[in-house]
């Protein structure tokens, strides 16, 4: 760590990844330890540790790797999925990635290759969500196939397994977080009475544009 100001601002993000993960637990995101938050500062990231409960991290708990992942601080194993995390740091612009299983994500991941646009959010992610091919999780390839997903994007969706987004700040990576739950949950609750009707390119360039104009 260099100097007091990152010190300062690593401890920070550490009790703000706690906290993120408690709200993850709160909005029905994540089951037992699945998922994962986490945050940069510099050149060092912030990660929620590994087989541990959320109600049960506190902000000593959380894990502090640099960008290679090589442990700065860490009272624990640092969570399985963090080739995931810092492949998005190093490959985005990204402040915090968030992990969740959100039943709803996870459900139109068994489905689609990309959720469906029922909504004109899903321009606030970039445009439809891909869904990331199948790997074991906690792997190298897993964490190439949700990179791939998220070209263009700040949320995916993961095969059989669940969501990923970032943000350049963790209040906006847990709101995209959040959004693609709601957007996947939107489409499985019009899917189970009809077939639902889709915005095509022409009206998400015509969301765009409007967005834009602001």
């Amino acid at each position: 760590m260099n100097g007091p100001s990152a010190t300062g601002g690593i401890d920070a993000a550490r009790a703000a990844v706690a906290r993120a993960g408690l709200s993850m637990v709160a909005e029905g995101l994540v089951t037992g330890t699945a998922g994962n938050v986490s945050m940069r500062v510099g050149d060092l990231v912030a990660i929620t540790p590994s087989g541990i409960a959320y109600d049960r991290i506190g902000p000593d708990d959380v894990c502090v790797v640099d960008l290679d992942g090589e442990p700065v601080e860490c009272p624990h194993s640092p969570s399985s999925e963090t080739p995931l995390h810092l492949l998005v740091y190093r490959g985005t612009d990204a402040g915090a990635v968030v992990h969740h299983h959100g039943l709803h994500s996870v459900a139109v991941s068994l489905l689609h290759d990309v959720l469906p646009a029922v909504h004109y959010y899903v321009g606030r992610l970039g445009g439809p969500p891909r869904v990331a091919a199948y790997a074991t999780y906690g792997t190298p390839e897993l964490a190439d196939a949700v990179g791939a997903a998220l070209v263009d994007r700040s949320a995916a969706l993961m095969r059989n397994h669940g969501a990923v987004a970032y943000g350049a700040t963790l209040e906006e990576a847990a709101d995209r977080a959040g959004l693609i739950e709601w957007l996947c949950r939107l489409y499985i609750v019009a899917a189970s009475v009809g077939t639902p009707h889709t915005l095509d390119e022409r009206d998400l360039a015509a969301v765009a544009a409007r967005r834009a104009a602001r």
